[in-house]
């Protein structure tokens, strides 16, 4: 019994790490998107009228 609950704890931990790196990577790859835009309305904000 106690192995079988070791290899269930194993695998959602290892399923854990894996979503929490995707989770970082998502979320760096936002940032960066972010940033980006972020500069082309600067560079563009002379040509913007409301």
């Amino acid at each position: 019994m106690g192995e079988k609950l070791y290899k269930t704890m194993k695998s959602v931990g290892a399923w854990n790490i894996a979503l929490g790196i995707l989770v970082i990577v998502f979320g760096v790859a936002v940032g960066v998107f972010q940033l980006i835009n972020g500069g082309r309305l600067l560079k563009e904000k002379k040509d913007i009228t409301f």
